[in-house]
């Protein structure tokens, strides 16, 4: 299991655009990814669960990927973040 937290870039926050490249980004690896935004726990792969987190610009999100190409999912996932989710 590997975790890293990071600040969410997009002026905006995670609405449907980035939530749907964030989950097509997570999609792309077998690991389990989820991330935790003040107490509550999204899956990565799911735009709803994504959505469902209400996460905003300037908020921190720790992501948790869990499996065989766990650290390859994390360090693209926060790179996909860090470069404002095609926006």
């Amino acid at each position: 299991m590997v975790s890293q937290k990071v600040v969410i870039k997009n002026p905006t926050g995670l609405h449907l655009r980035p939530a749907g490249i964030l989950c097509k980004e997570a999609m792309q690896f077998k690991s389990h990814i989820t991330f935790t935004f003040k107490e509550n726990m999204a899956n990565a792969k799911s735009v709803l669960s994504v959505l469902g987190a209400c996460v905003k610009c300037g908020d921190e999100v720790e992501f948790v990927c869990e499996g065989e190409d766990e650290e390859e999912a994390l360090k693209a996932l926060v790179h996909a973040i860090e470069n404002g989710l095609g926006e």
